[in-house]
């Protein structure tokens, strides 16, 4: 059996290609919509792809499986759960597909894949065990668990309420959840257990680095299934308390996964702009500019006016999917060795229309030639008691959570991921200074509200030192002046 995992760091998100090396057939789990990588894989291993699985209809990027249906590839997907969350694009169809319900089995070359219905994350979920006749086995050698269990951690069951927006669902779905646990802690200890999210996911709150784990691992040590052997309602508690708020994307991810996501084909290819071109972009909120320079002190310093920061790292997905939708055409300030991995970034997330580029030697020579660039405010941590006392607005861009635990008094709190879905809140005429834990996600933030007219200050410096030397509130008692 070939097996092989595949990382998208940004979003810490798990593909696998499975193929059977005696027919030369493969089956991808829960592939990104960029095919082309796991053909390229495919093909050096002397396979071919003639199937593809998703484990659920995700929230945090665009699956991949309609661009394979388009290539005749056989899809296999659930029809459990209930009506409102079926792969609508499947029903129906001409496109070569298997709905799949708990227990069902269907091969690939000699490897068998088993469905288990394992519900909470989603109505719909399933996990795939997987046998490797062709060598032998008759019992599985591993789940590929999709969203249901993380290395030391679950799937969490709230995504429907806070990110899709159906409500009342939230405790419904972590008590399917707990049921679904019960059924895994039946599994034997010694199965491999092959998520499909990492650390860095917002699909979970606790999830760790490790690629895989095993069942046995996990009902030791994992801190969400001890809540489950504990008790019902000592699980749903745990696992509904401190689930960060999730990017304003989430909802459209699940949309479009459901209704199907709009063939790719090849990938967008923007072009490079001339410093004319880029000119005439400045001041635009018709569109959008994502400044994705490596150091945001550049971005600080001087940038086109209304651009977005969204600095090139881990975080570049979320940032631009929390302040961007898919109906904006984008621009990208970026290196030009990074343009095609920062289109894949995007496409993932279904932000497909992406214009043109220029790089940041480019702006400079914007600058030189006369061009008008903006800055931002700056101030230090240590300036807050100043600002607050000059009528200055403290907002807290982290977590609700983390502004539950540690905060500046009387600040208020708006996770950067939300910044966008909750613009209103921050008040025309009002100065607000932001921050965050070390200053990236407050500079994304400020930069937004920049953009939209306001006149912010950020924050420059670690959050930590400050809350070691100065009094502050912690605990919930305000956690009603931050709706989620």
């Amino acid at each position: 059996m070939f097996f092989r995992q595949i990382e998208d760091e940004k979003l810490a998100q798990y593909a696998y290609l499975v193929g059977c090396q005696a027919t030369g057939e493969a089956l991808v789990i829960d592939p990104e919509r960029d095919i082309d990588r796991y053909i390229r894989i495919a093909e050096k291993n002397g396979l071919e792809i003639v199937g593809v699985a998703d484990t659920h209809i995700h929230a945090d990027y665009l699956s991949g499986a309609r661009e394979f249906a388009e290539r005749g590839v056989h899809v296999y997907a659930s029809d459990e759960g209930d009506e409102d969350w079926k792969f609508e694009w499947l029903i129906d169809s001409n496109y070569a597909h298997t709905m799949l319900r708990d227990g069902d089995t269907f091969r690939v070359g000699n490897i068998e894949f088993r469905a288990v219905y394992s519900p909470g994350h989603t109505p719909e979920h399933l996990s795939y065990l997987i046998t490797d006749l062709g060598g032998g086995a008759d019992q599985p050698i591993g789940l590929a668990s999709g969203d249901f269990v993380f290395v030391g951690d679950l799937g969490r069951p709230d995504l429907l309420e806070s990110a899709a927006g159906v409500a009342g669902v939230m405790e419904p779905s972590a008590r399917k959840l707990y049921d679904s646990v019960q059924r895994f802690l039946e599994m034997d200890d010694y199965l491999q257990v092959w998520p499909a999210h990492g650390a860095g996911s917002a699909c979970g709150k606790a999830l760790g680095a490790i690629p895989e784990t095993t069942v046995g691992y996990e009902r030791r040590f994992n801190g969400a299934i001890q809540a489950a052997i504990r008790g019902e309602d000592e699980f749903v508690a745990a696992i509904l308390d401190g689930q960060p708020e999730p990017p304003m994307y989430f909802a459209r991810m699940k949309r479009d996964n459901k209704m199907g996501p709009r063939v790719l084909g090849d990938l967008p290819n923007p072009h490079l702009m001339s410093i004319g071109e880029l000119g005439e972009l400045a001041g635009r909120t018709d569109i959008a500019v994502i400044d994705a320079r490596m150091d945001r002190e550049g971005y600080l310093h001087g940038h086109l006016p209304g651009s977005l920061l969204a600095t090139f790292n881990k975080s570049f997905n979320t940032v631009v999917g929390s302040f961007v939708d898919d109906e904006t055409d984008i621009y990208l300030i970026i290196d030009e060795v990074n343009v095609e991995t920062a289109v894949r970034d995007l496409i993932r997330i279904g932000l497909d229309r992406i214009v043109g580029y220029a790089t940041p030697d480019m702006l400079e020579a914007y600058r030189e030639k006369g061009g008008e660039l903006t800055s931002m405010r700056r101030a230090n941590m240590n300036d807050i008691d100043r600002l607050k006392a000059e009528g200055v607005t403290i907002l807290d861009v982290r977590n609700l959570t983390e502004w539950e635990a540690s905060r500046v008094p009387d600040s208020q709190n708006i996770a950067y991921t939300r910044l966008w879905v909750r613009r209103d809140e921050v008040q025309p005429g009002k100065t607000y200074a932001l921050h965050c834990m070390t200053g990236g996600r407050s500079s994304v933030a400020a930069a937004l509200l920049q953009r939209l007219g306001h006149d912010v200050i950020f924050l420059d410096g670690d959050f930590t030192p400050w809350i070691a030397e100065n009094a502050f509130e912690t605990g919930p008692a305000l956690a009603d002046e931050a709706t989620a």
